[in-house]
């Protein structure tokens, strides 16, 4: 087992940094490898992370602009639903950022 003293099968002090030193150096050689991820796909991911705002950004509001219209009353639904929007495409966006981080 790698990072173990063969006689007492325990880690060895500093072994825990040279473990996470291999880990990092192993994620950046695989990274290296995979050449489909350029600079499409980065482009590809930002434009992913802006649609997740902006759709339920824009959904919120229009339905909010519909209530309003509709029911006459004194609350702006327009701009609840649109801060509602917001907070909804950011949880979003974290979502796919997260989902693609586990991937590296």
């Amino acid at each position: 087992m790698a990072g173990t003293d063969p006689e007492r099968k325990r880690p060895r002090p500093g072994d825990e940094t040279a473990d996470r030193i291999g880990r990092s150096a192993r994620r950046k050689l695989e990274a290296q490898r995979r050449k489909d991820r350029g600079l499409w796909y980065g482009l590809g991911m930002f434009g992913l992370v802006g649609w997740a705002v902006a759709v339920p950004t824009l959904l919120g509001t229009a339905l909010g602009m519909w209530i309003d219209s509709r029911a006459g009353s004194g609350t702006s639904w327009t701009l609840a639903l649109l801060l509602g929007g917001v907070a909804l495409g950011c949880f979003n966006a974290w979502y796919w950022v997260q989902k693609e981080s586990r991937d590296d």
